[in-house]
């Protein structure tokens, strides 16, 4: 028998000792011991029992083989099993919500699934993100993530710039301040004026220490010469609950993460922390920029919601990702939800949305460091004061 003539798959049928092995994939079989002796025995073109002890004897030819398998149907190109995704920040929050409509849009251009979890805790997301990068850096693990956590290494969180990642945006929303629909509060200044009059007595949601929606809640503080008591929640969604509970007596995240909520009458909007005004449920929302001159020091701060994966993954991973990427990012699909939901498409990948993160990175741990709200110097960590 020749063995270049003979399909690989009738190897199994022929010889009936390795027909026990027949449903294993290309994938096993080239880094298996049963692969090398399934050539032996191809060439020999007779029938012998698995003798493992003659596998050194072999070995020359499993090799010779493998290079000619490698650049046939054998070879295996990236992704040939399934891709997760780990978030950093809480299911059901904006990070999760984005990440799991996106990672739906990809699958339609990939040959595997992408399976989506949580990895929560640590400071602004640093045990997500320690979690991916002890991962091998094979693509086969992502991590869902946000600007915010680009302040995760000046607050301790871990030793690495966020250049570590590759990353990819797909768009954010602009935060806004919000109380429940039975608050006291009908205004900005009036829950401004409540916060001067008992400094650090009012209970504020912001998601997690360091979020966006913590630092916007910093420079509300430092605009408008006021100080809440910042408690700290594993993402938007478990402090937009808190709110509705009443253990905090507002709620700083975004517009896509609240619009439900307030279209629901359960949250009454303050103010935008951005310089223009919003409409959702037929009231207008004003701008605290109108409101507080100060806060154009501080704000605003703009979301940049995505996914990752580890900047020394090899090009063909960051190319089929990057590919389907594309695909998702230009279909209907995430169009229409992101006009539904309140979002901005961004779509930036590589270099674009490398540079992009640049920026935040120094404009966050700066202004964090003003607002003395870092315990490790940007400058320490080779960032680059903007």
């Amino acid at each position: 028998m020749t063995w270049a003539r003979v399909p690989f798959s009738s190897f199994f049928d022929r010889f009936s000792c390795l027909k026990p092995f027949k449903n294993l994939t290309m994938h096993s079989l080239m880094h298996t011991q049963i692969y090398a002796t399934i050539i032996a025995m191809s060439l020999g073109g007779h029938e012998m029992k698995l003798n493992f002890a003659k596998l050194a004897g072999v070995a020359a030819l499993a090799t010779g083989a493998a290079g000619f398998f490698s650049g046939s149907a054998l070879a295996q190109d990236y992704p040939y099993r399934d891709i997760t995704t780990a978030v950093v920040w809480g299911a059901g929050g904006g990070t999760d919500t984005i990440n799991r409509m996106i990672m739906a849009e990809m699958e339609k251009h990939l040959p595997v699934s992408i399976n989506v979890t949580n990895k929560t805790g640590g400071v602004a997301g640093s045990n997500g993100m320690v979690y991916v990068m002890n991962q091998p850096d094979d693509g086969y693990t992502l991590v869902g993530l946000s600007e915010s956590n680009v302040t995760a290494a000046v607050q301790g969180g871990w030793d690495k710039k966020f250049d570590f990642w590759y990353p990819f945006i797909v768009g954010g929303s602009p935060d806004l301040i919000s109380v429940p629909a039975n608050s006291p509060y009908n205004s900005l200044t009036d829950l401004i004026d409540a916060a001067k009059a008992a400094p650090g007595t009012i209970p504020a949601a912001a998601s997690g220490a360091g979020s966006i929606h913590h630092l916007n809640l910093l420079a509300i503080e430092n605009g408008a010469g006021a100080q809440f008591k910042f408690v700290p929640y594993k993402g938007s969604a478990p402090g937009q609950e808190a709110a509705l509970a009443g253990e905090v007596a507002l709620v700083v995240t975004s517009l896509a993460e609240q619009a439900a909520l307030i279209e629901g009458g359960k949250l009454k909007p303050l103010a935008m922390l951005t310089e223009d005004e919003a409409e959702i449920a037929g009231v207008s929302v004003p701008s605290a920029f109108d409101i507080y001159e100060g806060l154009d020091k501080y704000l605003p701060l703009k979301q940049a919601i995505g996914f990752a994966v580890h900047n020394s993954t090899s090009d063909d991973v960051k190319i089929a990702l990057g590919t389907a990427f594309e695909k998702a990012i230009a279909g209907d699909a995430v169009a229409e939800w992101a006009a539904a939901n309140k979002y901005d498409v961004g779509g930036q990948h590589g270099s674009d949305a490398s540079k992009i993160f640049e920026t935040l990175e120094a404009n966050f741990a700066y202004t964090m460091k003003d607002l003395g709200a870092t315990t490790v110097d940007p400058a320490s960590l080779g960032i680059k004061k903007p």
